[in-house]
């Protein structure tokens, strides 16, 4: 079973939630949590990486930390504003505190890792031209969509050495599309007007299937 996140929230009782104890963003204060690190390292130049952590999730004798994704500062640079925006939003809502990226070691929640990995895997080597459509694509995606793009990628193209293949190339094209772009947004919409008739509150950060 998925390890807890700090986000896992509950349904809006129109009240507002106690700020709960978390690290950067939403990663549970706890022991070993399963979460994500993004390593900004200090200048103007320096790649920046994002790191899987385990904890206490991994396997015995496996390694507890997956190389994720390398991203060039300007590309990350490209995409970081939109990307806190959004986190943010989403903290906020749940009752959790906001963050900001800093230089050094960045915790991030582990639903929230895995959708940023996607918009990081499709950016690596798109076009800088292209990289706003992507972050629209993005944005436009629910959570549980990038939850499935998160695992059908990692299962075979996942790790820091896979830029170009598979699920990774196609993730660049997908996000990186201005056709793409608006399709996705007529759909994000459709589907949440029909959720919004069919439940009265989905929990965005519960457990994720994959």
């Amino acid at each position: 079973m998925p390890q807890a996140s700090s986000m896992d929230a509950r349904p809006d009782t129109g009240q507002p939630a106690p700020v709960r104890h978390t690290l950067g963003f939403g990663v549970p204060a706890t022991s070993d949590p399963h979460h994500f690190r993004v390593i900004i390292p200090r200048g103007s130049t320096g790649k920046v990486s994002i790191h899987e952590h385990l904890g206490l999730q991994a396997a015995l004798g496996a390694s507890a930390v997956i190389d994720r994704v390398i991203l060039d500062r300007s590309r990350w640079t490209a995409i970081r504003a939109e990307v806190q925006r959004a986190f943010n939003a989403r903290l906020v809502a749940h009752g959790l505190r906001p963050s900001a990226w800093k230089v050094g070691e960045n915790p991030v929640d582990r639903l929230l890792g895995k959708e940023l990995c996607v918009l990081a895997w499709a950016v690596e080597r798109m076009n800088p031209d292209r990289i706003p459509v992507a972050v629209r694509n993005w944005v436009a995606l629910r959570p549980e969509e990038r939850w499935w793009l998160f695992g059908m990628t990692a299962m075979g193209t996942g790790g820091v050495l896979d830029a170009g293949r598979g699920w990774r190339a196609a993730l660049e094209h997908a996000l990186g599309d201005v056709v793409q772009s608006e399709m996705l947004e007529i759909r994000a919409h459709r589907s949440q007007r029909l959720h919004e008739d069919s439940q009265p509150r989905l929990n965005l950060f519960g457990d994720d299937p994959l």
